[in-house]
C-alpha cells in the first residue's frame, strides 16, 4: 500500500478546506506549503496588474520564497499537489515546492480550486515545466 502526501498552498483557505477533504478521503497526510510573505488581499487583487499575484504569475521562472520544508518525501509514494488556479495555472509559490523537493519516482497529482477555470491548462503547465516528473490531472474540487 503507498502512503499519500496531499500537500497545496491556500492564499484565501478555500483550498485549504478542499485539502483537508480530500486528505481524508484518500486517506493521505496533509501538507501545507506556506510563503514567506503571506499573500495579503491587495496581493491578491487580480484585476490590478502590478499586485504581488499579478506580477508573479507574468514570469514564469519567479519563485516566491516558501517556509522550510518539514516533511520527509522519502515517505511517499503518492503526492497531491493543490493550489488555487490563477491566470489558468499553479501560483509560482507551487513550483517553488516543486523544485525544492524530490518528486522523482512518485505520483504526482493535481487539485485545484478555481471560480471558473478547469484544472487541465495548470497541469499542462506543470508536465512542461517539469518533464520528467509523472504529473497526472487531477481534478477541480
Amino acid at each position: 500500500m503507498s502512503k499519500i502526501l496531499v500537500s497545496y498552498f491556500s492564499a484565501s483557505g478555500v483550498t485549504k478546506r478542499k485539502a483537508s477533504d480530500l486528505a481524508k478521503e484518500v486517506g493521505g497526510d496533509l501538507y501545507e506549503i506556506v510563503p514567506k510573505q503571506i499573500y495579503t488581499d491587495d496581493d491578491l487583487n487580480w484585476t490590478n496588474e502590478h499586485s504581488r499575484s499579478s506580477v508573479e504569475i507574468k514570469n514564469k521562472s519567479f519563485r516566491p520564497e516558501i517556509e522550510d520544508i518539514n516533511i520527509e518525501m522519502d515517505d511517499y509514494d503518492t503526492i497531491y499537489v493543490g493550489f488555487p488556479i490563477w491566470w489558468g495555472i499553479a501560483p509560482n509559490v507551487v513550483k517553488t515546492f516543486m523544485d525544492k523537493v524530490d518528486l522523482s519516482n512518485k505520483k504526482i497529482i493535481t487539485f485545484c480550486t478555481s471560480g471558473g477555470s478547469g484544472l487541465e491548462p495548470a497541469t499542462k503547465d506543470l508536465q512542461e515545466t517539469y518533464p520528467n516528473l509523472n504529473i497526472e490531472n487531477g481534478r477541480r474540487l
